[in-house]
């Protein structure tokens, strides 16, 4: 099978190129300038090699003609493009545009559902950004040597209704909850952002939650975590770290839990059939 990689910010499309290219996949790499790596270019080079393109953000109709001149049916997304970027100077090609004039609004949903429509009238399915890291996929129940306490536990019965309701509405996938109240939320700043600002409006103590969208589409924004998210939480004094089984990828894999393991902060693994 030859697959499109289209690539953000982040290490998540280095393991996505790692990944297929391990499981005997031809890859055609179309990095997106204002957002990748420049490294990515090294591992896309690497045998068996990888075509790499580099391409400007707003330049659909380039991105779609590359992939399927490479032959191209079916292509993943991985690594951030920043919500800013929305607001940012970009110049969207004839084939964004179209895009753009249809939306009624553009939230991460609307607009990556879009691009995946005009993707798909042009031959190009939409895989799940997960098909090649399945065991990234975080699992259910208490991750870390150390379960979380009774607080910590009344403070993720109160903030879960809250994060999926952010959630649903697409507004952000991160709040910050302490002693029963609702701390930090996030938009468009990233997660390591909400985690600093909990740290500096509430102090230690801070409680993480991290949650999949009510109806996650599989195919983009799938919710990450890293030892960096670790390393934000320690600095702020969070104690807790909450993500949805088999909807987050861990991408530092067992590292994430040494890390988390030696700040004392615990990992937990909500399971949605048990809310």
């Amino acid at each position: 099978m030859h697959v499109g990689l289209i690539a953000g910010n982040g290490r998540f499309p280095f393991l996505v190129l790692d990944a297929a290219r391990g499981a005997g996949h031809d890859v055609t790499v179309i990095a997106i300038k204002e957002e990748a790596f420049p490294e990515l270019a090294d591992l896309a080079a690497k045998r068996p090699s990888a075509a790499l393109h580099w391409v400007s953000l707003g330049q659909l109709g380039t991105c779609i003609t590359l992939l399927k001149d490479a032959g191209v049916t079916q292509a993943v997304m991985a690594g951030q493009v920043k919500h800013t970027k929305l607001f940012a100077d970009i110049m969207p090609d004839l084939t964004l545009v179209g895009v753009l004039v249809r939306l009624k609004a553009r939230n991460t949903d609307a607009l990556i559902s879009g691009i995946a429509d005009v993707l798909r009238t042009n031959g190009i399915e939409l895989m799940d950004s997960t098909t090649f890291l399945a065991p990234l996929l975080a699992p259910a129940g208490v991750l870390t040597g150390r379960a979380p306490s009774d607080e910590e536990r009344a403070d993720l019965d109160f903030g879960y209704p809250v994060a999926d309701a952010i959630a649903g509405l697409d507004v952000g996938q991160t709040v910050a909850v302490k002693s029963g109240a609702v701390v930090a939320v996030e938009a468009m700043e990233g997660t390591d952002q909400v985690i600093t600002r909990a740290g500096q409006l509430a102090g230690p103590g801070v409680r993480i939650l991290k949650v999949a969208k009510p109806d996650q589409d599989m195919r983009f924004d799938v919710p990450v975590i890293g030892v960096s998210t670790i390393a934000a939480m320690k600095a702020a004094g969070a104690t807790l770290l909450s993500v949805d089984a088999g909807k987050t990828l861990m991408i530092d894999g067992d590292a994430i839990v040494r890390a988390a393991d030696e700040a004392g902060i615990s990992i937990v693994g909500r399971s949605r059939r048990l809310g």
